[in-house]
């Protein structure tokens, strides 16, 4: 019996190619996303052999489009952004401006309408979540404070573009020419709404940021309180299948409800339905349990873009593949270092961010395909921003490999470094006025997170003198007008460990997170005061060893008591320094 096997032919060319591609990348140390959105240029038209379904493409990627934003909006979390607000949210907003002014600028002068060179700049703009993530993870950064300032820096930039794409239907009308009639029917259906002919901009926004408030508000007031339970309900039956079923259909069904009851793109409503799932405390789970479907589909979305580029592009526009890739990797990145330097953050910091941003992604595919469909763009910007996307994701890998050699080199033959590195900062030492009693005999605590936290109560509540070493500028501002003596700065550096007194201190306490090497950090600390004890958070059994015969530190390992443990023993051993007045032998434990 005969077929249509269109959807099935996509499918399986999609993802097998896409395996066959991915592997390769990863062999080479690429990311994974190259060789997906190479396998898409060999099933598109513009290359021989097979040609997969585009339209069929075209709706899984839709799919695709939803699951990813469903994982973005699962794993946001506002206590991380407010965390470094203060450096991720202004300099996220000016680096989006100025990369999005040269995209603009060179558009224009390639004679492209206003309209088409907004878009092409705002696609240059914006990073890959997906990729930033991958790469700090292999780096082992990922946690650490300036991986939290990148992670930051990129998710405002996704509410950015979440934003964009709810109001670029609207502004069509006016930006291009070629939103007529059916035009404007697609936009609307795309998850925009286009508006009439004669309708003003004005109200044509706000119409739209209208509706977009109302969902907003019903996410935030009903639905982050009715998926939640609802998904609780689910985990109750004990059904897997349910369970998985649950989580995917609350973000197509949310997805696809946002774009027909409100007019809002498919990509916000996807979003926001991650963030309200967030608030169950089967999160975890619900993203555990949809990451295979979201995989899946993402690969497909890459795939069905990478089906849109034509590899003629390279050579019949050379030029302007160069300038593109230029404004991504050298003018963004330039951009990004001077806004981090600016906010006095340390030149390593600014490198590593700077090197995140180096690439474009997810956001540049989706704003590309929703600009040609409201005829803001000419055929080749497509091609243009493919190319820069597949460029620049190739060379990111090597960008984060070069940041420590480059840092070496800077500061070893620029004064400019050096003094960036180690400028006159007033968080960096403690002010004039300190207390006696925090620089002698005090304890020093390395990291205010969750558990420097707790440890930091029961030091306060025991009134027992502490300095917090920390690399979060923001935390250091507020402890200090809590009265806290606090220092900014990486612990590994001696230089900041002086300024917290090290050489006088009785205890040295370090609480970072995992994917933080403690050991330099003890090692400066030994140097400056060779009887100091030293007490740290292990994260693995290994570690925990490696550190402890490495330093000689009590080491206490990552559980639900960890906080609680490790205030309880800095306490018994502060408290028999404080009864004794001398420095005893470390201590090697491991709890």
């Amino acid at each position: 019996m005969p077929h249509n096997v269109s959807l099935i032919e996509t499918i399986a060319a999609a993802l097998g190619l896409a395996l066959v591609f991915g592997f390769v990348a990863v062999r080479m140390r690429l990311p994974a996303l190259v060789g997906y959105l190479l396998a898409g240029v060999l099933l598109g038209p513009f290359t021989p052999g097979f040609v997969a379904d585009a339209a069929m493409a075209s709706q899984l990627a839709e799919i695709g489009v939803m699951l990813l934003m469903f994982g973005v909006g699962l794993h946001f979390s506002w206590d991380d952004l407010l965390a470094v607000r203060k450096i991720a949210v202004p300099g996220a907003i000016v680096q989006m401006v100025v990369a999005t002014g040269m995209g603009m600028g060179v558009a224009l002068w390639w004679g492209w309408e206003p309209g088409g060179a907004l878009v092409f700049g705002l696609a240059l703009s914006v990073a890959s979540t997906v990729v930033l993530l991958r790469a700090l993870e292999a780096l082992g950064l990922l946690d650490s404070h300036t991986g939290k300032v990148a992670v930051g820096w990129l998710v405002v930039e996704d509410l950015a573009m979440v934003l964009v794409l709810v109001l670029l239907p609207p502004l069509a009308v006016w930006m291009g020419p070629g939103v007529e009639g059916s035009s404007a029917a697609d936009a609307g259906a795309s998850g925009g709404t286009a508006g009439g002919g004669g309708t003003a901009l004005w109200q044509a926004l706000g119409w739209t940021l209208l509706q977009v408030g109302g969902f907003v508000a019903l996410m935030m007031l009903v639905g982050r309180r009715l998926f939640p339970w609802l998904l609780w309900q689910v985990a109750r039956t004990g059904s897997r299948e349910l369970f998985t079923l649950c989580v995917v259909s609350a973000a197509v069904g949310i997805a696809f409800g946002s774009a027909a009851l409100f007019g809002v793109s498919f990509a916000l409503g996807a979003f926001f339905a991650g963030m309200v799932m967030r608030e169950s405390e089967f999160s975890h789970r619900a993203a555990q349990e949809s990451l295979p479907l979201r995989d899946a589909f993402a690969v497909l979305f890459f795939v069905s873009v990478g089906m849109l580029f034509d590899p003629a592009v390279l050579w019949e526009r050379p030029l302007q593949v160069l300038a593109v890739v230029a404004i991504i990797i050298v003018g963004k990145t330039l951009a990004a270092a001077a806004l981090v330097l600016a906010f006095r953050y340390p030149l390593h910091t600014a490198l590593t961010v700077s090197a995140s941003l180096a690439q474009i992604g997810e956001f540049s595919f989706i704003l590309m395909g929703l600009g040609a469909s409201l005829g803001l763009l000419p055929p080749e910007a497509a091609s243009l921003v493919l190319a820069g996307a597949l460029i620049s994701m190739a060379l990111n890998p090597l960008l984060f490999r070069a940041i420590a050699p480059l840092q070496k080199w800077l500061l070893a033959r620029s004064a400019l470094a050096r003094r960036l590195e180690q400028r006159d900062d007033p968080l960096a030492e403690l002010p004039m006025s300190t207390d006696a009693r925090y620089l002698a005999r005090q304890v020093v605590l390395v990291g205010y997170g969750r558990v420097g936290r707790r440890v930091a109560q029961a030091l306060s509540a025991n009134d027992v003198p502490f300095v917090v070493a920390e690399q979060n500028r923001e935390l250091v501002e507020a402890l200090r007008k809590a009265g806290l003596a606090a220092v900014f700065g990486d612990a590994a550096d001696p230089a900041v460990l002086i300024q917290a007194h090290i050489a006088r201190a009785s205890m040295l306490v370090v609480t970072t997170p995992a994917g933080v090497n403690v050991q330099p950090i003890i090692a400066a600390a030994q140097a400056l005061n060779p009887h100091i004890e030293t007490v740290v958070r292990g994260h693995s059994a290994d570690e925990a060893d490696r550190i402890a015969q490495a330093t000689g530190s009590a080491v206490f390992m990552a559980d639900e008591a960890l906080a609680q443990s490790m205030s309880r023993h800095v306490l018994e051993r502060t408290g028999m320094r404080l009864a004794a007045g001398s420095v005893p032998a470390s201590v090697h434990h491991r709890g």
